[in-house]
């Protein structure tokens, strides 16, 4: 009985060697060759082969992992190895019984956020959005009221916190007092918005960064004291300033691939940065027609000015 049990043993060892061998310094050395001349890879950044595994789904290949280290952030890649080591692939796998737009939208949380339009419609618009980024506001201005007149109900406009810290030193804060009237009201906190996103220099145009935060601060209370919310209440949320939901926000948008703004999710479809009107209208026309909606009649936009 004993030798039975020392003869599963080893064959469960010799087992797991065969399913995950490393890479002969050879061919790990042609793997990381190809690579950062493929993805042009700078020298700093360290190439890391991991083991070999037989794939299940490509016969003929094995499977490598790759990973890129920076030293600040890890990417992996999973490439197809030929038995005989001398050809690499990269196959990309679809699965179409999924919905990659649907599954992207169900990994934001939306609930309590502020939003402009009809709770019910079949499209979601999703923009990860920041206080103090020009490209933003230029993309608010676009929405509000144009895009939401034209579209009327048949889209819903959400907000989520994006602020880039790193170069937008009073976006976190503006966030938080946003989040702290839309606590009471959402129309305060449209309103908040609708104010800071033209009016960004204002604040800017304070002397100190202290001084900018109390600009803030006071637009964020006249909102309030407007939309007649707890005005005792909104002053503690402000001072106290609690960063939890913003940093959960930029967390979870981290997560989806967001590292610019504005960034938005047209049920799914991800838009970079502030393009053109007729891109937009595009992207929103899409999702209607997939949704089985009417897609809205466009005006003609104004031609540019001649120029002299």
């Amino acid at each position: 009985m004993l030798t039975i049990r020392r003869f599963l043993l080893m064959l469960l060892l010799i087992c797991m060697g065969c399913v995950a061998q490393s890479v002969p310094p050879d061919t790990a050395r042609k793997i990381e060759h190809q690579v950062r001349s493929h993805y042009d890879i700078p020298p700093e950044v360290k190439v890391i082969i991991g083991a070999v595994t037989p794939s299940s789904d490509w016969p003929g290949y094995d499977t490598v992992a790759v990973t890129f280290d920076s030293g600040r952030k890890k990417q992996e890649l999973t490439l197809l190895l030929s038995k005989d080591r001398n050809t690499m692939l990269r196959v990309t796998k679809f699965d179409l019984t999924k919905d990659p737009y649907a599954d992207l939208m169900s990994k934001i949380d939306v609930s309590g956020r502020p939003s402009r339009g009809d709770k019910a419609a079949k499209v979601v618009v999703i923009n990860f959005d920041d206080f103090e980024c020009p490209f933003c506001s230029r993309m608010h201005e676009m929405l509000f009221p144009g895009i939401l007149k034209e579209y009327g109900d048949r889209v819903n406009f959400i907000y989520k916190d994006y602020p880039l810290e790193e170069i937008h030193p009073w976006a976190v804060h503006a966030a938080v007092d946003a989040n702290c009237l839309n606590a009471q009201n959402s129309d305060a906190y449209w309103d908040f918005a609708d104010y800071v996103h033209a009016n960004k220099q204002q604040v800017d145009n304070e002397k100190t960064p202290d001084a900018r935060l109390v600009a803030i601060d006071k637009i964020a209370m006249e909102q309030g004291q407007k939309h007649s919310v707890d005005t005792v209440k909104l002053q503690s949320c402000i001072k106290t300033q609690n960063e939890d939901a913003v940093r959960a926000s930029m967390k979870e948008a981290d997560g989806i691939g967001v590292n610019a703004t504005p960034t938005l999710f047209i049920n799914g479809q991800k838009i970079d940065g502030a393009v053109p009107v007729s891109e937009l209208r595009a992207a929103l026309d899409s999702a209607l027609k997939d949704a089985g909606q009417p897609v809205p009649q466009h005006l003609p936009s104004a031609p540019a000015p001649a120029s002299k």
